[in-house]
């Protein structure tokens, strides 16, 4: 009956104007955007791009009732007066489809591409369809010459089906996408066209062929070292290990991902991707030759404050000036300036921890306040029990329970008692002792040197934190099954006592660096979610509502993990160079993934779990927080909040019943391979959501986004702001506390900032620490924050439309309130005395070196 209204609208045939608007594959290199864009938008017309519309409404009866397919049609001259949006690097072609009678209304499109070079699609709409009106559909795809495929290009309309409810026409078409998607039949290497997302083991990391001393275990597929599944690429084996996959050679980056999950929206994308290559490939093959021949101490803070204000001197060696010669980006070209003709500098810009005071740093409450309101503020527990005890095995480690005492710790609480403090809740515990001291003896035997620390602090009247006490315990010597041996350090702010204090906070902080980095941050937020990226594509539809709800929030997150595994956590890579656990790091971020939790990863659930909070149902966040001035929390509970309301706002549009969800076969084949696949090691756990109801496929969905967005967001884009300052946060140690009597000891009583500075993170170190933190710290120009989309039209459920205004303006809500509570001088813990407000979780942010911002998804 629709064909035959369609027939008599259009009669026996009639034209239906369009727009489709790409960017070439040249227009996303570093070029100029102008000349480009008018140098190639004559070589689009003609016949090399062809575009046939799909009906949803009518079958062809000879094609197995698949969508009619209309006739070719190609892109024509811009309909516009001028070429649209050109700043972008966008063009804008006009289209003219011809509808014959019977073709029913158009839900897919087929595009083929007969240029030998891709180019990015970004959307195409059909003006003013009869009968139906405006249609557009939200391609953002790179699409490649049709050799490359052995399957046509389908974009379908932003409308939403839920599987049970597609046109019967679009059926054959959403379920062969998701097929090519899946790519199960796919046995080879893959190439940057193929569009196969799959699953793999972290087999990666090691370069066994090159040298034994490369070789690292195989993460995931085993209860010893379980592990989130990432992209498969399809390598070859190592020869030396065949359950390790090989790598590509060290100086190529460009490691497999789907080609649209690949940066390359904008510049500034490309900018940042290439930054880290350049780092990997240019910077430390040059630290490496260096760092056994040139010193690798700072000598002051002078020399520290020198990579602000002046600039470091690199060492003066061949390698260095073939590394000014060689390196291909401004960002880092800019950095590196000759000096007085001999040497080359590094400049960096000031870290906002020292913008307002250069030492307030060293304090007992900026130390303590950064475990609450800086990068890594998501350690912190309340003591439950004193002293604090271990869970490792003692028949393995022996006694590893803590020997902080009453004694040690009473003099720094307020006339309390160890009881009563921690009766009254006002004892707190950042504890790195069980997940270091397996690993200790192994990473000592290295160039660090490094002890598992405890830090006890005291919750003063005014809501501010007291260290009380620092414990460093190291294995025994006569083996780890002997227990721990451990010393006790309280505050001192004179002499050597005072010296031997500042120490001991510096090892704890390195113990937070590489906590943060791999647990905190790594493992955390880029791996744990890359499962579900991979998950989304493979089973959920373009065309099913959860996928345009969740696909934002992997944008770009598989490349930069891809990235990651072949230049920053690889073997000898950028993170083992100079950060402590050197080649251990991953094997230590695999040993803390046993004890992950998914439902754990929600915020109130996650602060419960640490102490932070009790339940509170009569509260609008429901529930009451340990500290009342912890701004990650405080902030982190209004942005929860507001993802929890969107998501169910959203997901009722779509399940008005709970059997909707039960007989969603893709929905639930999505979780159960997130699940049983994506987090195979961990599919026995009793705690993974039942999906079998609109509570609970929130609770999925908000979970996924708050991880991928807003924790993401605060655990990262601090790092440069509070890390920039080496000494705020030293990445390694290379020496253990002086003993008395020794040389070092006599030295701490003369020098102390001397001393600490030969036990931190040296010069060569720093240099490419501080220049990777920079870069994972910036904002790129195309950001997408939380609440946005990339387009307007990304559904066209107007319901959906409007409930994220909703969420948008709710967060620009909570943007005002978390201004409002950093000026508020009661607050003390939202900026210290070092004038550091605490912005991080500040939903919007410009461009650039910000410490504020969240943006959709973990894009660097």
């Amino acid at each position: 009956m629709i064909g035959n209204i369609i027939g008599n609208i259009f009669g026996p045939g009639t034209k239906v104007k369009g727009h489709v608007v790409l960017m070439d594959k040249n227009v996303l290199d570093f070029n100029d955007f102008g000349a480009t864009v008018l140098n190639t938008i004559q070589d689009f017309l003609g016949q090399q791009v062809s575009l046939q519309l799909v009906s949803a409404t009518a079958g062809d009866p000879n094609n197995g009732n698949r969508g009619v397919v209309g006739e070719k049609a190609y892109l024509e001259p811009p309909p516009f007066p001028t070429i649209h949006n050109i700043v972008a690097g966008e063009m804008t072609f006009g289209v003219t489809f011809h509808v014959k009678e019977g073709e029913g209304i158009p839900g897919a499109v087929i595009v083929k591409n007969s240029h030998l070079a891709e180019f990015f699609l970004k959307s195409i709409t059909v003006d003013d369809f009869p009968g139906k009106g405006r249609i557009h559909f939200d391609c953002n795809s790179w699409v490649y010459n049709v050799g490359k495929y052995t399957y046509d290009r389908v974009f379908f309309s932003n409308d939403s089906y839920l599987p049970k409810n597609t046109p019967d026409p679009l059926r054959p078409y959403r379920e062969e996408e998701l097929r090519h998607l899946r790519g199960d039949d796919v046995n080879r290497k893959l190439e940057e066209w193929d569009r196969v997302y799959n699953y793999a083991y972290y087999n990666d990391l090691g370069n066994p062929d090159k040298s034994s001393d490369l070789a690292r275990p195989v993460l995931g597929g085993s209860s010893e070292h379980p592990y989130p599944r990432r992209g498969k690429t399809g390598r070859a084996p190592t020869k030396t290990d065949r359950k390790s996959e090989s790598r590509l050679n060290s100086l190529d980056l460009d490691i497999y991902v789907p080609r649209d999950e690949r940066f390359g929206h904008l510049k500034m994308s490309d900018f940042l991707g290439n930054s880290i290559k350049s780092l990997a490939n240019s910077l430390l093959p040059v630290l490496q030759a260096a760092f056994d021949k040139t010193p690798n101490t700072f000598n002051s803070y002078e020399d520290v404050f020198q990579l602000y204000e002046g600039g470091l001197p690199l060492p003066d060696i061949p390698q260095v000036k073939a590394l000014i010669q060689a390196i291909p980006l401004e960002l880092l070209k800019s950095k590196l300036t000759p000096a007085n003709g001999q040497r080359s500098f590094l400049k960096l810009p000031v870290p906002q921890i020292i913008q307002v005071d250069k030492w307030t740093w060293k304090s007992d409450e900026e130390f303590a306040r950064e475990m609450l309101a800086g990068v890594n503020p998501v350690i912190i527990e309340r003591l439950k029990v004193f002293p604090p005890a271990s869970e490792l095995d003692s028949a393995l480690y022996g006694d590893q329970n803590s020997k902080i005492t009453a004694a040690h710790i009473e003099k720094n609480l307020d006339g309390h008692t160890a009881e009563e403090a921690l009766s009254s809740s006002r004892l707190f515990i950042i504890d790195y002792h069980d997940a270091l001291m397996p690993y200790l003896g192994r990473i000592n035997s290295t160039s660090s040197k490094v002890y598992a620390t405890r830090t006890l602090l005291f919750l003063k009247e005014d809501d501010t934190l007291r260290p009380v006490a620092i414990e460093l315990s190291l294995p025994h010597p006569e083996g780890q099954q002997h227990g721990a041996v451990s010393t006790v350090y309280t505050p001192a702010d004179k002499g050597v006592d005072a010296a031997i204090w500042q120490l001991a906070k510096g090892f704890v902080t390195v113990n937070d660096y590489g906590i943060h980095q791999l647990i905190s941050h790594w493992l955390r937020t880029h791996a744990v979610i890359e499962p579900f990226v991979i998950s989304t594509n493979r089973n959920l539809s373009a065309l099913h509502p959860i996928n345009k709800l969740l696909l934002p929030h992997y944008r770009d997150t598989m490349n930069i993990n891809a990235l990651a595994r072949q230049a920053l956590i690889n073997a000898g890579g950028i993170i083992e160079f100079s950060v402590f656990p050197s080649k251990y790091a991953m094997e230590i971020s695999s040993a803390v993934y046993k004890g992950w939790n998914f439902v754990e990863q929600a915020l109130p659930a996650d602060l419960i779990k640490r102490g932070m909070a009790v339940e509170d149902l009569s509260s609008p966040t429901k529930v009451g927080l340990a500290i009342k001035d912890y701004p990650y929390a405080v902030d982190g509970l209004a942005i929860w909040s507001a993802i929890e309301s969107w998501v169910a706002e959203y997901c009722s549009i779509y399940y008005p019943d709970d059997s909707l969800i039960q007989n969603d076969k893709e929905l639930q084949a999505w979780w159960n391979e997130s699940v049983q696949i994506g987090h195979g090691d961990k599919k026995s756990e009793p705690w993974w959501p039942e999906l079998n109801s609109l509570p609970a496929l929130v609770q999925i969905c908000s979970i996924i986004i708050w991880v991928a967005s807003a924790m993401h967001a605060a655990v990262n884009f601090g790092q440069y702001p509070y890390g920039g300052y080496l000494p705020n946060r030293p990445s390694l140690s290379r020496r253990f506390m002086p003993e008395v009597g020794t040389e070092d000891y006599e030295q701490l009583k003369k020098n102390p900032d001397k001393v600490l500075l030969k036990t931190i993170t040296g010069q060569l170190q720093a240099i490419l620490e501080l220049s990777v933190i920079e870069i994972l710290s910036t904002h790129a120009s195309d950001e997408v924050y939380l609440g946005e989309r990339p387009s307007k039209e990304w559904t066209g459920d107007e319901k959906a439309v409007e409930a994220l205004k909703r969420f948008a303006a709710s967060l620009k809500v909570v943007e005002q309130k978390i201004a409002g509570l950093n000026a508020d001088l009661s607050l003390k813990n939202r900026g210290g005395s070092v004038k550091l407000s605490y912005t991080l979780l500040s939903p919007y942010s410009e461009a650039g070196l910000t410490g504020k911002g969240i943006p959709n998804s973990i894009s660097i």
